[in-house]
């Protein structure tokens, strides 16, 4: 592998650089002003902050502060602001228009239809503000010169009952911009098992389905979702490292759940900063992304929730770029790997990473070696006339 095919990009490299996102949640990911405008537009007065960049630093301590009570009040924030369909559109119309210019060409962007039914929206109704709100974004992104397509993750939440009909609600839209389905929520108590009637319906209509699981609970947790459910993906799955082993020489032994992920190609939706935040991983430096990326599990790249984490797709590679030394080839193997996983046709996810992933790499490769090779005439150049 040649230097120039090695060398680590540049802040504003990773931000140019194509990327595809799996795992962000929508109430997750709102603009601070957004929060702060729909809020008054409703009457809604629980803000702890109504100045936008006091209410980002809020969202971001709050998630930062170890208590799940306050963590979990961001969201009930986030949600309650989400409760009109023009709410809604504002919404992921936005949230595609950021992701494109992050430089993000592919998303899936989940969220749960149920908690946005407070102000007597029909699931239905959200699930079609959502998507014309995605699909407004793609036009705005486009007049601003970036390509994305963004696809709807649909979620039910693990402490209740409605699964199925979030399932079937899936179904029916899986044409109309709907990517699959999602559970989400607290592991602990609410195993991926008490919603197997939602997975057998959708494994029948052959629908795409991942699953929240190894975040906090471990390895039963991950154990369920593929075993029990068949989960073609793992959101987060940080965990499946606790089955894995090295030895004081470096020797590295998989047990048989890990060793099954890895053969079987399951991708893991990794979350760098949610990780840290949720005490799944103590640093970047130590997060398992680093050796899973050394042995080869299918890793994907993911921002979780961008509003709490104070992040995007760029500050994550950016981070890992910091920890783990990564250059633009891991970073073209790390979205490869989420294009290959997305929940599209296989033509179609062929053809984003032929047509616009590779040639985006390739581009930002070709403009590095441009500028090491003008630097180093210039270094030849300048000894020249100093000698002479």
């Amino acid at each position: 592998m040649t230097s120039e095919t090695t060398s680590q990009p540049t802040p504003d490299q990773i931000r140019r650089a194509p990327k595809v996102l799996l795992h962000d949640h929508l109430d997750g990911g709102l603009r601070p002003g957004t929060v702060v405008d729909l809020a008054r537009e409703i009457g809604y007065a629980n803000l702890p902050e109504t100045d936008p960049d006091k209410l980002g630093v809020w969202f971001r301590e709050a998630a930062d502060s170890g208590s799940l009570e306050r963590y979990l009040e961001t969201f009930a924030h986030t949600c309650a602001v989400m409760q009109t369909r023009e709410a809604l559109f504002r919404v992921a119309a936005e949230c595609a228009e950021d992701l494109a210019e992050d430089g993000v060409v592919y998303a899936e962007v989940r969220y749960a239809p149920e908690q946005h039914l407070e102000r007597g929206l029909t699931l239905e109704e959200v699930v079609e503000a959502v998507n014309e709100g995605f699909r407004e974004g793609e036009r705005r992104a486009k007049a601003n010169g970036h390509r994305i397509r963004v696809g709807a993750l649909l979620t039910a939440m693990r402490h209740a009952a409605r699964a199925l009909e979030i399932a079937e609600l899936a179904n029916r839209y899986r044409d109309s911009g709907v990517a699959g389905f999602d559970i989400a929520g607290a592991e602990a108590g609410f195993p991926p098992t008490r919603h197997l009637d939602a997975f057998e319906y959708l494994k029948r209509e052959n629908n795409h389905f991942t699953i929240h699981a190894g975040e906090a609970f471990g390895l039963p947790s991950i154990w369920q979702a593929l075993q029990w459910c068949g989960a073609d993906r793992l959101g987060h799955g940080v965990r499946i490292i606790d089955d894995i082993q090295v030895a004081e020489d470096g020797t590295v032994t998989l047990g048989r759940l890990a060793s099954y992920v890895r053969d079987k190609r399951i991708p893991l939706e990794m979350c760098p900063t949610s990780n840290l935040q949720t005490a799944a991983a103590s640093s970047y430096e130590d997060h398992p992304i680093g050796l899973l990326r050394k042995l080869h599990f299918r890793l994907t790249v993911n921002t979780d929730n961008r509003l709490m984490s104070g992040t995007s797709m760029s500050v994550e590679f950016e981070h890992l770029v910091k920890a783990f030394g990564y250059s633009l080839d891991d970073m073209q193997w790390f979205t490869v790997n989420a294009m290959k996983s997305a929940f599209i046709p296989f033509d179609e996810r062929l053809a984003m990473i032929n047509d616009v992933i590779k040639p985006g790499y390739a581009e930002l490769r070709s403009e590095w070696l441009f500028r090491q090779t003008a630097a180093a005439t210039a270094v030849t150049s300048n000894s020249g006339s100093t000698e002479g």
